[in-house]
């Protein structure tokens, strides 16, 4: 296992870059893993990784869409190419298994 520095704290990654213990997560580390993605968290962008984190087990695309939070265009423009993928990587949890 890889290790990162976020937010001051050493943390242990998987080879893409996930959070191995997400108990470590909080909205500092997200927002440097989202700044190495290129993207700047806005209230939004927390909103929808509290719910992904919430909602861990069968999370897909679809459910977050229907979560009042952001609909499916909208997750989309949040977390551009594989918004999926992406924000479970910003929210601390696994890669979802619906995720290649």
């Amino acid at each position: 296992m890889a290790q990162k520095n976020y937010a001051g704290v050493t943390i242990e990654v998987t080879e893409e870059g996930y959070l191995v213990d997400s108990s470590k997560w909080n909205e500092s580390i997200a927002k440097e893993i989202a700044k190495e993605e290129g993207i700047e968290l806005t209230d939004k962008h927390i909103a929808v990784l509290k719910f992904i984190r919430e909602n861990q087990s069968g999370l897909t695309i679809r459910k977050v869409g229907k979560s009042g939070i952001v609909d499916i265009k909208g997750f989309y423009d949040l977390f551009p190419g594989g918004p999926l993928k992406l924000s479970s990587k910003i929210a601390g949890i696994n890669k979802p298994t619906s995720c290649v």
